[in-house]
């Protein structure tokens, strides 16, 4: 029986998940144009997202995230992860002139495609003003 597009989706953003991960705490060092990778995600999961809406209707979201504890857990956790990537992500957006409210609003109302599209734009303007980059205090291993 060949596995379902449901069911390999999750693998594929998995293996996605871990090389991006292992490359970052390994130190790979920024690449000119890096903004483009948030871009992209931001723009594939909207697509993906958009044709979710258009098969479930917006409302189930919600539904997913009520229906059992499993449900709840899953939109805790997208809350505390999101929570944490915004609070992380504002002081270098505002180093580069950014205003985070609106970002806020958009990362309330999109998830992720709000948070990717705000990454992508505080590193297409760090690339432009290198010197607004906020640098990281007491470079020391942990």
């Amino acid at each position: 029986m060949q596995p379902s597009l449901y069911e390999v989706l999750p693998w594929i953003a998995a293996l996605g998940f871990v090389l991006l991960g292992v490359m970052h705490a390994l130190g790979r060092p920024p690449l000119r144009g890096a903004w483009i990778a948030p871009a992209t995600l931001a723009g594939v999961f909207l697509g993906w997202s958009l044709f979710t809406i258009v098969q479930n209707c917006v409302t189930a979201v919600w539904v997913e995230h009520t229906r059992n504890a499993w449900g709840n857990q899953i939109w805790f956790d997208l809350l505390l992860a999101t929570g944490l990537a915004m609070v992380l992500l504002f002081p270098r957006a505002r180093a580069v002139g950014m205003h985070p409210l609106p970002w806020f609003l958009l990362v309330a109302a999109s998830g992720s495609v709000g948070l990717y599209a705000m990454l992508a734009r505080c590193m297409f303007l760090e690339e432009r003003h290198p010197a607004r980059i906020i640098k990281p205090s007491g470079d020391r291993p942990d």
